[in-house]
């Protein structure tokens, strides 16, 4: 059955099981042709020199990264794309000491079967939360605002906006109504996915709707809060947000991949992505559509090597005062064990980071500090398989071989039949 709304709105946690992803009101079967399992082998990496067994070492919890596990590690990936039907991934791997893993499997292009590889930009959706929110910190670190203002300084007309502060908005803690769950906007998009929307359409789809709860009482996973702290930004700097993430979050990390686009166009080259959030339920190339839909909360590009940069820039705070830190990573829980949400960022089982889900495209970036290390995995359909994201999926499997202590998102992995 076809999911009744879009599950663009699921872009925070791991698994669908987590509520911070929002499941579908029925989970869809992923469609689409197999993946062939083709390996991109030229840039899988390992350490060169000698390393100990296969095995958990005991002082950072991570495999080293020997020619046997990157063996266990492509086989459980292909596992994964031939259970999950995915066309095409890239998996990244880096932690000191331990060697390095890069590898791509399937295919870029469905039509012209054009391998994928690691250098292919992609759409990154609720990733995009990371680089909004940043902005928003650093204008904090600025004097500019303060994560307890109220959202009604800075946008008027906002449910419970003398009582709903920064702070709540990007802790998922507002209350407001996720716009992207409303039937109708589900099917204004569905009808012409290459449509543009404005901040103000999307808040007013959300505003039409009853608040969920106080604010403050629950997490409740919500676009909405992101394209209002958007407007923040806006409001505060007189410059619209995408020149404020490129010039302010984008240029001091050193991120030249990686983009905020104005138009539907992707940098290239790029991956096709492919989704069922259609209005047929049919598998279509959704490389086209406009994600102006998403704008803060899910509209940005980037490729593996910039996700690997960001994914660590963003868990240690390099663009930030320690203090805005420490705050940002203050993490009140989800609905799965050993997972928290912070301001825009989450931390399960030790993983700092988030994750992303757009029409044809899912991304997982995230860091663990206690081995220093950093996995980027990346693929071109977000068509979900038994109610779990794919990259939920990828991430396990990686997870459970790479860092058994840490094994994303920490639910009972599932385990991809081998036939």
């Amino acid at each position: 059955m076809k999911p009744t709304h879009l599950r663009l709105r699921r872009a925070c946690v791991a698994a669908a099981a987590t509520g911070a992803l929002i499941a579908p009101a029925a989970a869809g079967s992923a469609a689409g042709a197999s993946a062939p399992e083709r390996s991109t082998s030229g840039y899988a990496a390992a350490a060169a020199a000698p390393t100990p067994p296969p095995s958990s070492d005991t002082d950072t919890g991570f495999t080293p990264l020997t020619p046997a596990v990157a063996a266990q590690l492509d086989a459980a990936v292909r596992r994964v794309m031939r259970e999950a039907r995915v066309p095409g991934v890239t998996v990244g791997l880096w932690a000191p000491g331990k060697g390095s893993y890069l590898r791509s499997f399937g295919v870029a292009d469905k039509a012209t079967g054009a391998p994928m590889t690691p250098d292919l930009h992609v759409r990154i959706g609720s990733e995009t939360k990371t680089f909004t929110v940043t902005a928003l910190l650093q204008l904090v670190d600025q004097g500019e605002a303060g994560l307890d203002d109220p959202i009604g300084r800075y946008v008027a007309g906002v449910p419970n906006g003398d009582r709903i502060t920064l702070r709540q908005l990007a802790g998922m803690r507002s209350g407001l109504f996720n716009y992207s769950l409303d039937e109708g906007f589900v099917k204004k998009f569905e009808a012409d996915p290459e449509q543009s929307f404005t901040p103000q359409q999307l808040l007013d789809v959300s505003f039409a709707h009853p608040v969920q709860f106080e604010p403050g009482a629950e997490f409740d996973y919500s676009n909405t809060n992101l394209i209002l702290l958007g407007l923040v930004v806006e409001k505060i700097t007189g410059r619209p947000l995408h020149e404020v993430i490129t010039k302010d979050v984008l240029g001091p990390a050193g991120l030249r991949s990686t983009v905020f686009p104005t138009s539907p166009a992707l940098p290239t080259p790029y991956a096709h992505g492919y989704t069922d959030q259609t209005a047929s339920g049919e598998v279509e190339d959704a490389t086209g559509w406009n994600p102006s839909w998403a704008w803060a909360a899910g509209e940005m590009a980037s490729d593996v090597q910039d996700l690997r940069s960001w994914a660590r820039t963003l868990a240690t705070g390099t663009l930030l005062k320690p203090a805005t830190q420490a705050e940002r990573l203050k993490t009140t829980p989800m609905n799965i064990p050993g997972a928290g949400y912070g301001l825009g960022i989450f931390d399960v089982q030790g993983w700092i980071g988030h994750n992303g889900s757009i029409p044809g495209y899912e991304v997982l970036p995230v860091y663990l500090p206690s081995a220093q290390a950093t996995m980027v995995i990346v693929l071109n359909t977000d068509s979900l398989y038994k109610g779990q994201e794919p990259s939920t999926l990828f991430g396990e499997a990686v997870t459970s071989i790479v860092t058994p202590d840490h094994v994303y998102p920490g639910h009972k992995p599932v385990v991809p039949k081998s036939g």
